[in-house]
């Protein structure tokens, strides 16, 4: 497009710049300075596993110098499935330094959920945990493409990881040169609304993901920092994890598969743990467990939850117990958290004049936040509307999915799917996910304010809320409660418990009592999983509960 300002026919420049590629650095390099900087340091722990920088970076080497030999070149996918563990760690770093795209998958997913992730990325190898080896027979199936299989540890699908990095050891390896926009990992949704889709991450955007979670996040952080590894590699703890790859903070996982919280303490203490990255229902775990009393977690400076809000019962529960060191962020696997953050000087362990109850934060630095109508004009403050963002963490878009992008972007800004509002002092606060919302008898009902309200009755550990169909109302809430262990409480009590304090509306028509809620592999509560527990209870259609029990 001719501006004017340049000699007819040619591609005159914006303002006299003429545009250029834009060079960024292989997120690999972080690793290799970790290496040369500490290189006898302990970078990585896993039960009685310790790796040094040093050490771990000759894997690395050697891991994309055997995919290199395989055929594996630059753009290429590798799928991941495997549990955490120092294997799958590298193979994010062998990827990016190969200048392929990593592709984890949830381990927990079925194979042929992971079949299906083979074909929607369009991946060429695979790395995989002997333990699945169904998923492996699912992939090959469906995806012949994929022509290469490396196993983690002894299986008959493949040479093992480890031989493969004991072929190429001490390969001499010169990281891919890579640009701004070039993908390094497709992180994929976790589908509670239909098919996972792949979002794409670039060299370049990570860059700055990297700089702005040391900033905002976790201030400070150097070598002597260690990192506590509780939720899976393949989300946003591996996000996590990279970060601290970055300044040589050493990283430690739970030696077994199953999340135990004692033994997480234990870990705490005996290795000095500064940060670590979880979701409220963890972090409620580790916290509302008798062994947080039996270890010293003074070490901590940042426990860091996302995934949700924390509703504010347990936010003061966790405060009371660790002191100020939590720290939230909201943000979509789309924008790699980037989007709000809310420090440890702005929980405030108490209720008063200067709490920002249900808050999110502030804006994440360099990233902009707007509060938009339907049709995309900014709400004025304390207005609901779906939160928006602009800014360097923003994913590239989805991978082959044209109508998924045209969905998700508006003028611009990337829509998150979340309402919500801000205030005159540009804090955000989540109503929750658009899909959440229901409509009762003309009237918008946001079922988190309601679950904070039930939160507040000391017999409930967990509530979800939901809206179902209903002949009068066109929607009515349904709440489902976990009760506290050894407490006893009522649908009728806890109805009479929110009578006066929501308007009639919003109050449930039914509370049920189970002994825990579903949760996704990465334990958030979620609804989808919620309405399909109570499908399969017969406990909807309400309607239909309501004439069983009269």
């Amino acid at each position: 497009m001719d501006h004017g300002e340049g000699r007819a026919g040619s591609a005159a420049p914006r303002g006299g710049i003429v545009p250029c590629t834009k060079r960024v650095m292989n997120l690999s390099h972080v690793l290799r300075q970790a290496a040369r900087r500490f290189p006898e340091a302990v970078g990585f722990v896993h039960g009685d596993t310790t790796v040094t920088w040093a050490e771990m970076d000759a894997r690395v080497d050697a891991m994309t110098a055997g995919l290199a030999a395989r055929g594996i070149a630059k753009g290429d996918r590798v799928l991941v499935q495997s549990k955490n563990c120092l294997e799958m760690f590298e193979s994010m770093f062998a990827c990016f330094r190969l200048g392929a795209v990593w592709v984890p998958t949830n381990f927990r997913q079925t194979p042929d959920e992971v079949a299906y992730l083979a074909t929607a990325s369009g991946a060429r190898a695979m790395i995989c945990h002997a333990d699945f080896p169904d998923h492996v027979a699912a992939v090959r199936r469906e995806a012949p493409a994929i022509t290469t299989v490396i196993a983690i540890g002894a299986a008959p699908f493949g040479p093992t990881y480890q031989s493969v990095v004991a072929a190429h050891r001490g390969a001499a390896v010169v990281p891919a040169d890579v640009e701004h926009d070039d993908p390094c990992w497709f992180f994929f949704t976790s589908g509670t609304t239909g098919r996972p889709k792949a979002a794409v991450l670039t060299h370049g955007q990570m860059g700055f993901v990297i700089t702005n979670h040391l900033c905002d996040l976790m201030p400070g952080t150097t070598h002597a920092d260690a990192s506590l590894v509780v939720a899976p590699l393949s989300h946003g703890a591996g996000i996590h994890q990279l970060v601290q790859t970055a300044r040589a903070a050493k990283t430690i996982l739970l030696a077994a598969e199953k999340f135990d919280v004692a033994e997480a303490w234990r870990l705490v203490e005996t290795w000095r743990v500064t940060n670590l990255f979880t979701v409220p229902t963890i972090t409620k775990l580790l916290v509302e467990h008798p062994s947080v009393d039996a270890y010293d977690h003074s070490s901590l400076r940042y426990v860091i939850y996302a995934g949700a809000p924390m509703y504010r019962e347990d936010q003061k529960r966790a405060l009371a117990k660790l002191g100020k060191v939590l720290v939230q962020y909201f943000g979509l696997g789309e924008v790699t958290g980037n989007i709000t953050v809310l420090p440890p000087a702005d929980h405030e362990p108490e209720d008063g004049p200067n709490l920002k109850l249900g808050t999110c934060g502030f804006e994440r630095t360099g990233m902009q936040v707007q509060i938009q109508d339907e049709s995309g004009r900014e709400r004025a403050p304390f207005e609901t509307g779906e939160i928006c963002v602009a800014g360097l963490a923003v994913f590239a878009g989805y991978y082959n999915n044209p109508e998924a992008n045209a969905a998700a972007f508006r003028n611009g800004w990337f829509r998150t799917g979340d309402l919500g509002h801000m205030d005159a002092q540009g804090f955000v606060y989540i109503t929750g996910r658009a899909s959440d919302m229901y409509i009762s008898g003309g009237s918008n009902v946001y079922p988190r304010e309601v679950e904070e309200k039930l939160l507040a009755h000391p017999a409930l550990a967990e509530v979800a809320i939901l809206g179902v169909p209903d002949p009068v109302w066109g929607e009515v809430g349904v709440a489902v409660c976990v009760p506290r262990p050894e407490a006893t409480v009522s649908e009728a009590e806890l109805l009479a418990f929110l009578d006066g304090k929501v308007a009639r509306y919003k109050l449930p028509r039914r509370v049920f009592l189970w002994d825990a809620l579903p949760k996704s592999a990465y334990g958030k509560i979620t609804k989808k999983m919620v309405r399909e527990a109570l499908e399969a209870r017969g406990d909807l259609p309400i309607a239909a509960v309501l004439e069983r029990s009269a």
